[in-house]
């Protein structure tokens, strides 16, 4: 800790170390400033600072008469703003997950550059295919620090299930607090033909998501490569 640094980017990043340890949980109030204060012997004002600056970096979240507690961010339906999915129904659906592949190895030098992982240090590579009624819309290769996922490299593929953040709270105790998502076309390459099943080495839609914890760190590196016929992009504009 850097003592030269401000009191509330001192509290800030004491605060920050306590949400990442998941001292307190999603659904209780961090205690209020007055008692922050007193707890650290700062003043209030100094105390709000540190809370704005943890709220604008999307670790908090303030509610009006019931204080203000961790934000758990909801990635649930994050592919649903770039695809369309429908069922044989037409009914809009959210695609399953199924793991295809798990080892451990070293990543490409921008995978490791995206997780801070040092040059030469194994990783653990998971590859998953996202499917409706069986048929594959879109495959995924993740990427994970073995230093906080190590739990995963013996846990049995069948028990990895649909959601993989709910499985890296519980198994591996990281959440996952935020993304960033970055959406790109490319030609497809003969492994999309055949996981994805396409017709011709026509184009994909490539999303790049970095996911962070709760104390910024990255967590994942993933690319989701997706069938262009299921694109669908929607923005509010205001």
């Amino acid at each position: 800790m850097d003592r030269r640094l401000p009191r509330y980017q001192l509290l800030r990043d004491q605060l920050a170390a306590r949400i990442a340890a998941l001292e307190w949980r999603f659904d209780e109030p961090l205690p209020t400033e007055q008692e922050l204060a007193a707890s650290y012997g700062l003043a209030v004002g100094t105390v709000r600072k540190a809370i704005d600056v943890l709220e604008k970096e999307g670790a908090l979240s303030r509610f009006q008469g019931r204080g203000t507690f961790i934000r758990r961010a909801n990635f649930d339906r994050s592919l649903l703003r770039f695809f369309r999915f429908l069922d044989a129904r037409g009914r809009r659906q959210i695609p399953q997950g199924k793991i295809q592949s798990r080892k451990t190895k070293r990543p490409p030098a921008h995978v490791a550059n995206a997780l801070g992982i040092e040059a030469g240090i194994a990783a653990l590579q998971l590859k998953r295919l996202r499917l409706i009624d069986a048929k594959p819309l879109v495959s995924e290769e993740i990427w994970l620090p073995l230093s906080r996922f190590g739990k995963l490299e013996k846990l049995p593929i069948d028990d990895f299930g649909n959601l993989l953040y709910p499985l890296y709270e519980s198994l591996c105790g990281q959440v996952v607090a935020r993304a960033s998502e970055r959406l790109t076309i490319d030609l497809a390459n003969d492994s999309d033909i055949e996981t994805l099943k396409l017709q011709d080495a026509g184009s994909v839609v490539v999303i790049e998501r970095i996911a962070y914890g709760l104390d910024g760190s990255a967590l994942e590196w993933r690319i989701s490569r997706g069938n262009p016929g299921h694109f669908s992009y929607t923005v509010d504009i205001r």
